[in-house]
């Protein structure tokens, strides 16, 4: 099996800058932030039952799958297209921010 053979199929996930933006504002985000983005990239998901395996309180919410990161004090929002296996990084907020609904517009 060649290398590219085994990464075929996996998630691709757009972009980790976001994840580094927010990590600045709060450090303690850092290593769940880092766990999450290192299973979403080993990840194959076909459909939302397949990411709650995963992360079983990942919600649909519109075209967004949100994740709750860090106990819920944390929301990953993101735009997971199953065919071509990418996942954009929309919006990663405070509890707070995420439920006053701006990210949703």
């Amino acid at each position: 099996m060649r290398a590219s053979d085994s990464e075929a199929g996996r998630v691709h996930v757009i972009s980790y800058k976001a994840i580094r933006e927010f990590v600045a504002l709060h450090a303690d985000a850092g290593e769940p932030l880092k766990a999450w983005y290192k299973a979403a990239s080993r990840a194959r998901w076909s459909n939302l039952s397949e990411v709650r395996r995963e992360f079983p309180h990942a919600d649909s919410v519109g075209r967004f799958t949100v994740f709750n990161v860090k106990g819920n004090r944390y929301r990953l929002v993101a735009e997971i297209n199953y065919r071509s296996q990418v996942l954009f990084v929309r919006h990663v907020l405070t509890h707070e921010e995420y439920d006053r609904g701006r990210w949703k517009q």
